[in-house]
């Protein structure tokens, strides 16, 4: 690399997709720079819930059993309830379990996870330590930056003292949240709709609050008042604290005059439970989507790129999707076997995805907020009794796909993606509940138990990897032909006829991130052309059939 640039990736922005991008290149032995402007304590936790596939990304990186005891008790339960106030009227409840009574389903190696940002953020931030590679900068703020054809200028500032200092990167990643500094620089806009509505969040302790009220735990106890739906209080560390989101504002002129102590409580419906205020955020619900997901050497990642209502738990999470789309294209990029458009594919591939997930947030929402007549839901004695029990059970189940994502969190695909190869067959559908696990093109490449007790998903991350089914298929072709150009990858044997048949085809071809690229009975006439295809160099499709 030339002397000329102080760090290969600049990312700006030390909340949690920055690090996880910065723990995902510097496990990959990359160097990268990762500037924070403030000193990166979590004065209001908003991540929480960590899905299915980004345990399977902490499992990669080798830190999820330290997630996994982050903290939070793992024998809280974490039900959805519904009701009048946290000693009100009782009007549903959804039965989940806690973290350690969570079954594993079959389509993963992981289960779910409760990781608080206040808990999350810090064992993250240790995990990104522990790499040299890694030069990570707390009050840091980005001024400016400038690009040309081989790389960024960049003037970064400490925002106490005002020292202005100027690096030199071959690329920047924002991840500068939604307010993206870099964004507007770009001048890319968000499409999408900028208001659902205004909400304020009460981050609150509230001690032994678990002993004043016969709810049950819960991850979430969800608030119906006369006018409807108004808002939630979530468990944020299993104990003492707690957030409160108030919704339902429609402009920030209603948030004037908020009166915190007085929602929260309206929450408990008691004035008798002693309570301390730590932080009040107002904030704006939104449905937005970066029209481009960067500019050349620049590149948009996390908030800075999509903003989404929290019904559903898919903002952060859809921001680690983003870092580990890009982190393994930059690893190409930078060891130079990428092909010229492997960078562009991921706009192609991240920016539909942003869209499919801050529309399914967005209808968790609507569906929130949408509950039936409440007018009389307050009345005292036995005739209200029954319209209780249908508000409840209405709620409950409109509701229910917030809470049930599996096919959110692991059936998104990039089956249209320039650097996948299609097959012929036909896509599943999208279905937000349920995953069907497939080995398509696009698709993750699903889950199966190894004969030496790993997972398939244990065997992807650092290079392309080819699965085969069939020892006698000739394969040398193809491996000379990505050492020609320096892309890695590695042959797999699998003789299980249950892993095969979940494959499909008797070769199937993965990416680093564990998406699957291709797959074929055998390899293609043009063994060049799929490796220029897999790796962004160029449009030959010669022989790029499925192979059958």
């Amino acid at each position: 690399m030339s002397k000329a640039f102080d760090t290969p990736v600049l990312i700006a922005g030390g909340g949690p997709v920055g690090l996880c991008l910065a723990l995902d290149l510097a496990w990959r032995g990359l160097r990268c720079t990762l500037i924070e402007k403030t000193d990166g304590v979590i004065h209001h936790p908003k991540t929480a819930a960590l899905t299915y596939r980004t345990m399977e990304f902490c499992r990669r990186w080798g830190i999820a059993e330290q997630i996994r005891n982050c903290g939070f008790p793992r024998d809280y339960g974490l039900s959805m309830v519904f009701a009048t106030s946290m000693t009100g009227y009782p009007l549903a409840k959804i039965e989940y379990p806690s973290l350690d009574g969570e079954p594993y389903i079959p389509q993963t190696p992981e289960r779910k996870q409760r990781a608080p940002q206040i808990l999350f953020d810090p064992n993250l931030t240790a995990a990104v330590r522990r790499y040299p590679e890694v030069d990570l900068r707390y009050h840091c703020e980005l001024v400016s930056h400038e690009q040309d054809a081989e790389g960024v200028t960049a003037v970064v500032r400490d925002p106490r003292s005002g020292e202005q200092e100027t690096l030199r990167a071959q690329y920047l990643v924002a991840c500068d949240g939604a307010g993206s500094g870099v964004r507007k620089d770009l001048g890319i806009a968000m499409r999408g709709s900028p208001a659902l509505d205004y909400s304020v969040a009460i981050f609150v302790r509230i001690p032994g609050l678990r002993a004043k009220h016969a709810l049950g735990d819960a991850e979430r106890y969800i608030f119906v008042g006369p006018q409807g739906t108004w808002g939630n209080l979530t468990v944020v560390d299993g104990d003492a604290r707690w957030r409160l989101t108030v919704l339902g504002f429609r402009s920030r002129e209603q948030i004037e005059g908020f009166d915190a102590p007085g929602w929260i409580r309206r929450c408990l419906g008691r004035d008798d439970i002693d309570f301390e205020i730590i932080h009040v955020q107002p904030w704006r619900r939104s449905r937005l989507v970066a029209e481009r997901y960067g500019d050349r050497r620049v590149f948009l990642a996390g908030d800075s790129a999509h903003t989404m209502s929290p019904t559903g738990g898919f903002g952060f999470n859809t921001g680690l999707g983003d870092a580990v789309d890009l982190g393994w294209k930059l690893e190409a990029a930078l060891r130079g076997w990428a092909g010229s458009e492997l960078l562009a594919s991921y706009d192609i591939e991240r920016r539909p995805i942003g869209q499919r997930n801050v529309d399914a947030a967005a209808d968790n929402y609507f569906k929130l907020v949408a509950a039936p007549d409440c007018s009389r839901i307050l009345e005292p004695g036995g005739e209200a009794d029954p319209i209780r029990e249908e508000i409840g059970r209405f709620m409950a189940e409109s509701t229910r796909t917030e809470w049930e994502n599996v096919g959110v969190v692991l059936g998104y695909r990039y089956s249209h993606s320039p650097i996948c190869v299609p097959d012929g067959t036909p896509e599943p559908a999208d279905d937000r509940s349920v995953y069907q696990p497939t080995a398509r093109p696009g698709h993750r490449a699903p889950h199966a138990v190894l004969a030496d007790g790993r997972s398939t998903l244990d065997l992807y991350g650092r290079t392309f990897v080819l699965l085969c089914f069939d020892r006698s298929l000739e394969l040398k072709g193809l491996f000379d032909a990505a050492a020609a150009i320096g892309m890695p990858i590695e042959k797999v044997d699998i003789e299980s006829e249950s892993i095969a048949r979940l494959h499909e085809r008797a070769l199937v071809l993965v990416r680093p991130d564990g998406h699957v690229a291709w797959r074929g009975d055998r390899i293609p006439e043009d063994v060049a052309a799929l490796i220029d295809r897999v790796r962004g160099a160029g449009a030959r499709q010669a022989g790029l059939s499925s192979a059958r």
